[in-house]
């Protein structure tokens, strides 16, 4: 396995969504190390997309999806569930994906079936806003053996986003979709 560097991140949102399927999303936290296949993944493609929280402005909340891409971008839904996005572009184009779910590896009993579970067990809050993807914290391993099955659909819980709620900016690793 290769972990990714910061030129991974700097491609655009609809690029990165499909290339992180079948990546590895590694963890190091209190001395111990998670893993786990990425394979649900959405785009949010700038300012321009209705349902990216970059089309509100820069605010405190988004400030960290203006920087160039590689780091990641966490925040609280509903005052409940953390969210991992990661950021990715380059400086002042607000684009970011959210990784919506993965497949636990190495023995780990765990669901991340959907992205507040993922951060949850990843031990992911807002304090890790702003990580950097490069370092030994969190970060992506490539998996040269793997090659995922990718279906593209709508993303989910953005109605409000007008348009913008029809694009195909959801990438789904069909060789775990459940029948």
């Amino acid at each position: 396995m290769q972990k990714l560097g910061i030129d991974f991140y700097r491609q655009s949102a609809i690029e990165l969504a499909p290339a992180l399927l079948g990546t590895i999303l590694v963890r190091r936290h209190e001395g111990r190390l998670f893993r786990a296949r990425i394979t649900e993944t959405e785009a949010y493609v700038g300012s321009h997309d209705l349902a990216c929280h970059a089309s509100k402005g820069r605010t405190g909340r988004t400030e960290i999806m203006f920087a160039a891409g590689g780091c990641a971008y966490v925040y609280l839904i509903y005052g409940v569930h953390h969210m991992l996005n990661f950021v990715c572009s380059v400086a002042d184009d607000p684009q970011a994906v959210l990784i919506r779910g993965a497949i636990p590896l190495d023995d780990w009993k765990v669901d991340l079936t959907g992205p507040g579970k993922l951060a949850r067990h990843f031990q992911l809050t807002r304090e890790h806003n702003g990580l950097k993807l490069t370092g030994s914290a969190l970060y992506v391993e490539a998996d040269a053996n793997y090659q995922p099955h990718i279906v593209r659909t709508k993303r989910i819980g953005i109605d409000y986003a007008q348009e913008w709620k029809d694009e195909l900016l959801r990438f789904i690793d069909n060789h775990h979709v459940k029948e």
